[in-house]
This record gives structure tokens, sequence and C-alpha cells, in this order.
């Protein structure tokens, strides 16, 4: 049963927007003069039994039908009126929480010493008042979420305080999604959320996701070894390898380090790799058929780093299964990373790690975080995935715009973009408002 109130100056012209929005199967449950003009009350679908059993006890007062429809449609005024006084509400609270300037990096400030430590350079905002406007947002959701079940003639399928919590971990998905985290991730996160207090979710959300994304203890600069990176054209594999490079021989010396690229299929391929060696005097090897990847490792042995190269292929191309085959079946243990760039699609981040995960990775690194709107999307693959993140890349400086990945201040980042973002709709938003 569908209930609706229509107001106009004169009966005619409640009449005829009746008529047009609720055509002619409309009963037309009370009327009556207000101040202005006229109020009809109608409902879609009008069961009495049905309209006995949403009034329940009042209905015993009614003698008959007409009498009430009209309890009918007094109760749907009073739902209707509140309604309209909770959104009032909503709208206060918005406008106090917007003067108050509050920020999501806030809510670092309560895990900064649960986790690592990691947090030291944003300073604690006043947390209190966004707490409680974002509860008493979500209590007022809930509310209205119940008012329009009673309006429709639905009976709330929870209690109140069970309606409250949903309607919280409703909220702490939509946040978590305007993070950069997929639906399903995000809901699974709002869901183990049960104190009903959005702020408390968010927090916690916020410490799952530094527990839940897995970095590599060690660099590579130290331990050493045989790494080689893979991922699809332009993803920033031989940028990366030549920012690692530049830091070992700025640390180490170029004496024990070298470069080596697989990449047979394209022309020219090699040449910023050579560019790399020339610069750092970093000798530099070409799989190709007279010399394969074990030959080279071979005769690589004595060297502490070396860093590994590869074509860009899909399973579509011709040597995708014969690279990632040569790395795989190596005799020497080469430590394959993904590189992932945070500014692809969700989608596509998945796609390519399908593509190269026979590869055996055993990590990855992303790249261009300083091109993302949001990380959110990087960190809920990584999670996904539990592939280790070894570095991430922030721009094309080489090598300062490499860092040796850590999930908290990971997150602080993601936490810092999402707060850009945000202000920068504001600007827009405003910019807008006052064209």
């Amino acid at each position: 049963m569908k209930v609706k109130r229509f107001f106009a100056q004169t009966m005619a012209e409640a009449l005829k927007q009746v008529s047009e929005q609720m055509g002619p199967d409309a009963v037309i449950l009370s009327n009556r003069r207000v101040d202005g003009g006229v109020e009809i009350v109608t409902a879609l679908d009008y069961d009495e039994n049905m309209a006995r059993q949403r009034l329940g006890n009042q209905a015993e007062d009614a003698a008959n039908g007409s009498r009430l429809a009209e309890m009918q449609a007094d109760q749907h005024r009073r739902l209707e009126d509140e309604l309209s006084r909770s959104r009032d509400r909503i709208r206060e609270v918005r406008e106090k929480r917007a003067s108050q300037g509050a920020s999501y990096a806030g809510s670092f400030a309560a895990i900064q010493q649960e986790v690592s430590g990691g947090f030291g350079d944003i300073a604690p905002l006043p947390q209190a008042p966004r707490e409680a406007y974002s509860d008493e947002l979500a209590q007022m959701r809930a509310e209205i979420s119940s008012l329009k079940d009673m309006m429709q003639g639905r009976r709330p399928q929870t209690e109140p305080e069970v309606s409250a919590t949903t309607a919280v971990q409703q909220r702490l998905a939509e946040r978590l999604q305007e993070f950069g985290l997929g639906s399903d991730l995000a809901g699974s996160i709002s869901r183990r959320h049960k104190s009903g207090r959005l702020e408390d979710g968010w927090k916690q959300s916020l410490k799952m996701l530094c527990t839940g994304v897995r970095t590599s203890r060690m660099e590579w600069l130290d331990e050493g070894g045989a790494y080689a990176l893979v991922g699809p054209t332009g993803s920033g594999k031989t940028t990366t390898i030549g920012k690692l490079a530049a830091r070992y021989v700025l640390k180490h010396g170029s004496d024990s380090v070298a470069l080596v690229t697989t990449d047979r299929y394209r022309v020219a391929a090699h040449e910023q790799l050579f560019v790399f060696g020339r610069i750092l005097n970093v000798p530099v090897r070409v799989v190709d058929e007279s010399h394969s990847l074990d030959d080279i490792l071979d005769e690589l042995s004595d060297r502490h780093l070396v860093l590994i190269d590869t074509a860009g292929l899909t399973s579509a191309d011709k040597g995708y299964q014969e690279q990632l085959a040569e790395l795989a079946r190596s005799h020497h243990n080469i430590k394959t990373h993904l590189v992932v760039s945070a500014t692809s699609q969700p989608r596509i981040m998945k796609s390519v790690w399908h593509c190269y995960k026979m590869a055996n990775l055993a990590g990855c690194v992303m790249t261009k975080i300083d091109e993302a709107l949001t990380l959110g999307e990087s960190l809920g693959f990584v999670m996904e995935t539990g592939l280790p993140v070894a570095y991430y890349t922030d721009g094309q400086k080489i090598p300062e715009d490499l860092h040796h990945a850590e999930a908290v201040p990971l997150v602080r980042l993601a936490v810092d973009r999402l707060k850009t973002l945000q202000q920068q709709q504001a600007v827009a938003e405003g910019l807008k408002e006052h064209a």
C-alpha cells in the first residue's frame, strides 16, 4: 500500500495532482482545508485489513471504513512530519560538522601507538564533536529508514539498536569505498564493526588495513640476490630498476651490482637500461638466443645485487609463456616482483596479477603513487592477493622518489590523499554554487 499527501490551492488542482501522480485507482483517505489551500491523502492498493494491522490497537476505535481511512491518513501525516523533522536535524548536524572542518586524518591519532608508532607528523584533530555528529547522523539515518518502512507499510525488520548499527556499518562501507576500496572488501571490513560508533569503526578499519597490508622487512640493497620485475608495458619497471640501482651505487658503489634485461621482443627495448648502466658505471647484460638467463646469472654470481628487467608482455603476446617459464625454472633463486601502477583500475590490477602469478611472485612494487587520486585501490589489491609490497614510487626523481614500503606510512599516505581529494571536491562545489 502506497500512501501519499497532496497540497494545492483548490480541490480541483489537488485532484488533478492525484490523477497525474497516482492514477485512476487511487483511494482518497481524507481531505481537509489547510493554510493556503487544501490537503488530500490518497492510497494505492488500499486494504482495510492491512490498515488495521498497521494501526494496531488504535484501529479498535474505528467503527467503519471511513473512520479507519481517516486514521490511516492521520498516521501518515504524523510519520511524514517526523520524517521532515529528522531530515532537518541531519541538515543541521552536517552544517555543524562542516563548520568544525572535520577531517579523516584525525582518526589516526588513536592508532599511532597501536600500530608501530609511525604517525608522528600527523597532528591529532579534535575528535569528540565529529564522533558525536557521526553517531547522531547514523542514528537519524536509522530513524528515517524506520519511518520510511512504516510509511510504506513494512514493519522494521530489526530492533532500533540493530538498525543504528547497520546504518553505521553502511556509512562506514561508503567511507571505505570513498577511500578507494572495492565494495566487497569495504563491506567485509565494515561488517566487523559492532560498536555502533562510526569513528570507532573508521579507526578500527584503518588499523585492519595497517595490519592487512604486508610489506618486505628487508631492503634488497642490503639483503642482496637476484630480483626480477614483471608487469605490463608502462607500469614503470625499467625506471624502478634505475632508481634501485642508483640508490645501491650511492650506498655501496658500482662494483657489486649488475643489470639484466630479458626483453628481446621490442626494438630499442634496452636503450633506457643501457643509459642507466652508462651513467652508474654498471654492467648491463641482455638475454637472447645465445645467452640464456641462467648463463648470465652464472657469470654474475659474484655480484651482490642483480636487477632483472623484463618485457611488458600479455598472455596474447608471443614470448609471454617463454619469458615467465624462464624466470620460474631458473636454478637461481630469483625473487620475482609484480610492478603495479597505482593509476590502474582494480580490475586491471587483478588481471595483471592473474597474468603473471605463474612466475612464482614473491611480492610487488607499487608505482605512480603520486598520480593516483586515491590509494585504496592499491591497498585493497595487495590485501586481496596477499602480495607483500617491497617498494613504492611517487615521482620521476632518481633515486629520491623510491621508498621502502611500510604499512603504516602507506595507509597514512592514502588517508592524506583522500583528504586532499575531498578538499578539491569541496572547492569545486563551492565554485559551482557561486558560478
